[in-house]
């Protein structure tokens, strides 16, 4: 008779950023605060952009689903991580694991392609300024977005049906803060082959489209740049994409630093510090990057406070 493959596991502990005591209680307030600056700083740029007309643009239309992006990002993962922080066991149970790698695995791909979308719209801005209205469309702006949804919304059904198909025997001990794939694979007692070849299928494209889609956009936009007579209009055009490549190379950066590196002792401590980043602090990031330098924020942040007021 053929084995049915169910996972004997039914929690996994996670061993969380360290297990010194003494700092259990900063990192918590640490965190905490930023859990609360990404929440605040996201939820403003959704209420500004929706309650605004002149934010009604192609490019505050991505901004506005970054900010949604990041706000569910950081959650699937610091609530978490805040808890483990004053608890004795730091526990999870096999379902919210399962849960937690599916919407990781969502949020981070749409955050990719996001990012990429955003791209684009830079390089029509820039390169093509006269056809800009009439190709950034509501319509194609939506197909941007519904696209980078699906293609997240297909790389986690992937993600958590290869995971399922794992069985866990003994081992439950996560050497990281929540459910990542790689240490996961590494307490897997039966072969993650296909698996493997499924994260490097779906990983080639989620990395090779962006990366080389962002790549191309910003060859156009600084070789128009370049051709720009007036320094103030190159300061000018740069100005509008500098808050971009900024969050770009945060959030890539970050992420190639977390799984993109060798397999060593050493490593696993410096993933972490690298998930840290992309998982808390970019996410933290990106409002501040975008409303700090920014006018049209600022005016209708202002707007929006002289309306509350009267």
């Amino acid at each position: 008779m053929h084995s049915v493959n169910v996972s004997l596991v039914t929690k996994f502990i996670l061993i969380g950023l360290t297990d010194q005591p003494e700092l259990q209680m900063p990192l918590f307030f640490l965190f905490l605060a930023m859990y609360l600056v990404t929440v605040l700083g996201n939820l403003c740029l959704i209420i500004l952009t929706m309650m605004n007309s002149h934010l009604h643009t192609p490019m505050y239309f991505f901004l506005f689903n970054l900010s949604f992006i990041d706000l569910c990002y950081c959650s699937v993962f610091t609530p978490q991580m805040l808890i483990n922080f004053v608890s004795r066991e730091n526990a999870i149970s096999y379902l919210e694991c399962m849960t937690q790698v599916y919407f990781f695995v969502f949020f981070a791909v749409s955050e990719c392609f996001v990012l990429t979308s955003m791209a684009y719209d830079r390089y029509m801005a820039i390169c093509n300024p006269l056809l800009y209205n009439a190709v950034m469309s509501p319509k194609l702006c939506l197909n941007l977005m519904f696209g980078s949804y699906f293609i997240a919304f297909s790389n986690a059904v992937a993600h958590i049906v290869c995971m399922l198909r794992l069985t866990f025997c003994d081992a439950n001990t996560i050497n990281h803060y929540f459910c990542d794939v790689p240490p996961l694979l590494q307490l897997s007692c039966t072969s993650t082959y296909v698996y493997q070849v499924v994260i490097l299928i779906v990983g080639s494209i989620d990395v090779i489209v962006p990366t080389s889609t962002i790549f191309i956009s910003y060859g156009f936009i600084f070789s128009s740049i370049i051709h720009i007579s007036s320094s103030e209009g190159r300061s000018k055009a740069f100005n509008t994409c500098s808050s971009h490549i900024l969050a770009v190379s945060l959030f890539f950066s970050t992420g190639t630093l977390a799984y993109f590196k060798p397999s060593s002792a050493g490593s696993i401590n410096v993933g972490k510090v690298s998930s840290v980043f992309y998982s808390n602090v970019v996410p933290m990031m990106n409002p501040l990057i975008y409303s700090l330098r920014n006018k049209d924020i600022k005016f209708a942040l202002k707007k929006t406070l002289i309306r509350k007021n009267f």
